[in-house]
């Protein structure tokens, strides 16, 4: 490489790039990195100034060329270190070989990368599980569990923008892998630095690559129906619920109207403009039951056809949002107010029932709401918290599966950016199991001539009005976003706040920095605790180039959250 337009690129930059010039990738794909390099030495920078990185959970990026980015190579690399990984693990005794599933969303070049890693898999004897369509990510968690598999991929961005893709990775028992396995991944995708390095089979016609069917999908729906609390008058009333449904796109259509069904809930809607899978995902700008936006057309819906409900799961059908047409208005909920709303209803159908068990349990990240905690108490229920992201939930149930003298009875899981777990058979954030959940709340409301809204002023009257709200600081998906991204956390780290918007911080909690008596892992978390019971929580997305602030006031008006969100975001920026 000697043209001029690379001598200005830092040595990473400058070696990655040569390495795909040099080695074993496509002509295509080396013409076009040499137009770049005339054309376009800013785009060429941004694709290769690192690896992309595969954390703990696998990968999420940007598609297109590069080291740096989403691409066939970069998959099929991820896919031979996992698979070094997994053959260095006994094969279960039952079984002849190790297995894996592999499922995949409606996002573009989705299903390709899924044909890859059935076929590295396969090229390295580990017999792989493929989904013959699209799926939700719970269902590879419960497939992984059902088949026997040592590691599960699911091919999906979750709610990231159309431009994304990612690489989720779960272990043997359907959840995200853990300490030891993630480090072990890691270090083995890391080894993998070149396509020479991978192994794999021509196509998918081989005997190790198994086309799983819909056998999974009615083993599923039979396992998430039994975890009703009021099955009678479900299926006596259900058809008096009208639900509107949106899969923005996604998988959940797959699976979401026909569980709503099982349920007791036969009127269903689905939003026509939305329900066709579509990776462009053109009616939204962002497929994330979070954006307003993206909740508009069902919101419309909702009011025209005089619902009770829309559901909107996001493109892998492992968050979901809700509305609520309540006295002729559609109210949005928040991912608290739903995971609270859940929870009391749990709570409080197992007690009515006297099936709470003497140890029952229920888990919620650091950032979700505190009412969450509050319902648990008065129900003699054990709330434990731990940091964001949803394999801490479940890693939990696997705590107390693995301790059975001492163990817990897991309840219901959530998080407030929209995640929710009910029952155990599946190990992550579960949409569909939600939707069901959530329409049984909200038929019992019906059947009192109550709303959601109804229920949950109910509760703020009962524990105290507890106020959130998220605040979502962008930077841009490039070396020099994510560089000024971490300057932001170093400089709030090194000139701490000692007040927001006039209230005082008592105490400043950063979690890389281990603390006395502390349970949980560090992280890039800083928590402020402010007087009056306030408190702000700001951290790095794990998926998105942003950096996320939490606020959370008790009793106080909204203009006075607003403000305290205003303050730290001149801050920050």
């Amino acid at each position: 490489m000697t043209t001029k337009s690379v001598e200005n690129m830092d040595p990473t930059t400058k070696k990655n790039i040569h390495s795909w010039l040099d080695e074993d990738y496509d002509p295509k794909t080396k013409q076009t990195i040499r137009d770049w390099l005339q054309s376009d030495p800013e785009k060429l920078v941004d694709a290769f100034y690192t690896h992309l990185h595969f954390g703990t959970g696998g990968m999420r990026g940007l598609m297109g060329i590069g080291s740096n980015r989403m691409n066939v190579y970069t998959v099929r690399a991820a896919t031979q270190g996992l698979a070094n990984y997994i053959l260095k693990q006994p094969v279960p005794k039952e079984l002849k070989n190790h297995r894996a599933m592999i499922g995949y969303d409606s996002r573009e070049n989705s299903k390709l990368f899924a044909e890859e890693v059935a076929k590295v898999f396969a090229g390295n004897g580990i017999e792989a599980h493929l989904f013959q369509d699209l799926r939700p990510t719970p269902l590879v968690s419960f497939g992984v569990r059902l088949r026997g598999c040592t590691a599960g991929v699911m091919i999906t961005a979750s709610h990231n923008p159309p431009a994304y893709n990612g690489y989720k990775v779960s272990w043997n028992d359907g959840a995200q892998v853990l300490p030891p396995h993630d480090k072990g991944i890691m270090a083995e995708v890391e080894k993998v630095t070149s396509p020479s390095k991978v192994k794999s089979v021509p196509s998918l016609n081989n005997p190790l690559i198994i086309i799983e069917g819909t056998e999974i999908d009615i083993a599923y729906l039979a396992a998430m129906t039994s975890l009703q609390l009021h099955p009678d008058e479900n299926r006596r009333f259900g058809n008096k619920l009208k639900v509107i449904y949106s899969p923005f796109h996604g998988t959940g259509i797959t699976l979401a109207p026909e569980a709503l069904h099982r349920w007791g809930f036969t009127d269903v809607e689905v939003v026509k403009e939305q329900a066709t899978p579509d990776g462009r995902f053109p009616t939204v700008k962002l497929p994330n039951p979070e954006d307003p936006a993206a909740m508009e057309l069902g919101m419309a819906q909702l009011k025209r056809d005089y619902g009770d409900i829309f559901l909107a799961t996001d493109p892998d059908a492992d968050r979901v949002g809700v509305a609520v047409l309540h006295q002729d208005k559609v109210h949005l909920l928040n991912g608290n107010q739903i995971a609270c709303l859940c929870l009391h209803h749990i709570l409080e159908g197992l007690s009515k029932q006297n099936r709470l068990p003497p140890k029952g349990a229920c888990v919620k990240s650091i950032t979700t709401t505190d009412l969450f905690k509050a319902i648990a108490k008065k129900y003699n229920v054990t709330c434990f918290e731990v940091l964001t992201g949803f394999k801490y939930v479940v890693e939990k149930i696997r705590q107390w599966e693995n301790n059975p003298a001492d163990a817990y009875t897991y309840l219901f899981g959530a998080e407030e950016s929209y995640g929710y777990l009910f029952g155990t058979f599946v190990r992550d954030k579960d949409a569909i199991i939600s939707c069901a959940l959530i329409a049984e709340v909200a038929l019992q409301a019906k059947l009192e001539g109550k709303t959601l809204i109804d229920l949950l002023e109910k509760l703020y009257d009962q524990y105290g009005h507890y106020t959130e709200e998220l605040l979502s600081i962008s930077y841009p998906e490039t070396k020099e976003g994510k560089e000024s991204m971490e300057k932001a956390m170093l400089l709030l780290r090194t000139k701490l706040p000692t007040q927001f918007h006039g209230r005082k911080v008592l105490a400043v909690e950063d979690y890389l920095k281990p603390a006395p008596n502390s349970t949980l892992p560090m992280s890039d978390v800083l928590i402020f605790r402010l007087e009056n019971d306030g408190k702000v929580i700001v951290r790095p997305s794990g998926t998105e180039p942003k950096i996320k602030v939490y606020a959370a006031l008790t009793n106080a008006t909204p203009q006075e959250l607003k403000d305290l969100l205003d303050s730290i975001r001149q801050l920050l920026n």
